[in-house]
């Protein structure tokens, strides 16, 4: 139960900041939320889409980044997807892959929301 409320709260808190990024079936959300005392922290939200009778229902999943560990995220993520790059796919054109204009958005530049 504990673990319920503590979820709640953090969803209240005031987001100043959404980047969506649709992926097929996946949606990616960037989210910049304040604390209570003014400082910001990242939500990374892996959203899935599975069909489910005449709709569809949601699995998420989701990541909390603060301040002081930025720096040693986006490096790290950077190292591995290097690594993949040149070592492990060396052959592979990533630039095939590279987003479209219509699948990453900003919230308030579009009609769609996180809730």
């Amino acid at each position: 139960m504990e673990t319920y409320l503590k979820l709640n709260i953090v969803e209240d808190r005031e987001q100043i900041y959404s980047k969506r990024v649709r992926a097929g079936k996946r949606t990616y959300f960037f989210d910049v939320r304040s604390t209570r005392s003014n400082d910001y922290y990242l939500t990374i939200t892996e959203s899935r889409r599975h069909p489910q009778g005449d709709g569809f229902t949601y699995e998420k999943h989701k990541m909390f980044l603060y301040k002081e560990d930025f720096d040693k995220f986006v490096e790290a993520l950077k190292e591995a997807v290097d690594h993949v790059k040149t070592e492990l796919m060396p052959e592979v054109d990533f630039s095939q892959f590279e987003s479209k204009g219509d699948e990453v958005d900003v919230v308030g530049e579009s009609d769609l929301k996180w809730d």
